[in-house]
């Protein structure tokens, strides 16, 4: 477990970044989800350490262990984080996973970086590469979605990210998949991050339109999305991306949620290897 120190680009303070980095062979970063941090891929680490691989996480600006800056939180700031520690770990042949919001990262790294240290490139349940409803969108989240959580998250945040959780795993359908122990933890994760980061990164992964930054990817590249997910609807996000970036692959879990990381582990860590290996 290590700490990377940085001085982002045109920012005035130094963010620290917290990181772990476990296992040797072929790194894979993956990137977390909102509102969580690093700790969210428990059941993916092992397995993908287990077979054969350098697993690297880390926590989001604002989120988990890393530094809590006021600003930031926009998507060329926040891969700007990403950039970093992939110079600083000195690394490549990188196989970069990101889910849910993880997913913008990852597109916004390889329009503003490239792709020469990537090899592949996996999206889980995310939101790329546009969630937000317009007239070229119309698959997309109304505004007022996005809204209705930046006012419910400045009037109760912590009441807003209790309920968020349940709907986050389809709770009430998914009760033989997941404990009340489970949503617990999650919550404590999410209320532990910055309040500020928690409200800011709304607008980033409610409101960036990433369907350019996605349109340039021409290395392997896989979506996987749950069809029960009530979260991030599949047309605007996987759907979309899997037509936009060229020969990529897109694996539907049936019944799978939002955080089907959880709930359907098995099914998503299957997906994974086959698709690395």
């Amino acid at each position: 477990m290590k700490n990377l120190i940085k001085t982002p680009a045109q920012k005035d303070t130094n963010v620290s970044i917290y990181y772990e980095d476990q296992g040797s062979g072929q790194p894979i970063v993956l990137v977390h989800g909102w509102p969580l941090s690093g700790s969210m891929w428990e059941y993916q680490v092992p397995v993908l350490v287990e077979a054969g691989y350098r697993v690297i996480t880390y926590d989001r600006r604002g989120f988990g262990r890393s530094s809590r800056p006021y600003s930031g939180y926009d998507y060329t700031s926040m891969t700007e984080d990403l950039h970093d520690l992939i110079e600083k770990l000195d690394i490549t042949d990188i196989i970069l996973v990101g889910f849910s919001m993880g997913g913008g990262e990852l597109a916004r790294y390889a329009a503003t970086y490239g792709t020469s240290k990537i090899s592949k490139l996996i999206f889980i349940s995310s939101i790329a590469p546009y969630l937000l409803k317009t007239d070229d969108n119309p698959d997309g989240a109304p505004e007022v979605v996005f809204h209705e959580m930046e006012e419910n998250i400045k009037k109760d945040r912590a009441g807003f990210l209790k309920t968020f959780g349940e709907g986050f795993v389809n709770y009430e359908d998914n009760k033989d998949l997941i404990s009340q122990g489970q949503l617990d933890y999650n919550f404590q994760i999410a209320i532990d991050a910055s309040p500020k980061g928690t409200l800011e990164c709304i607008n980033s992964f409610g409101r960036t339109d990433l369907r350019g930054d996605l349109e340039g990817i021409e290395i392997p590249t896989l979506f996987i999305h749950g069809d029960a997910d009530h979260i991030v609807p599949l047309a605007p996000s996987s759907q979309q991306g899997h037509q936009l970036v060229k020969d990529s692959q897109l694996k539907i879990i049936k019944g799978g949620p939002h955080g089907l990381y959880l709930t359907h582990k098995k099914e998503l860590n299957t997906l994974l290897l086959d698709f690395i290996l």
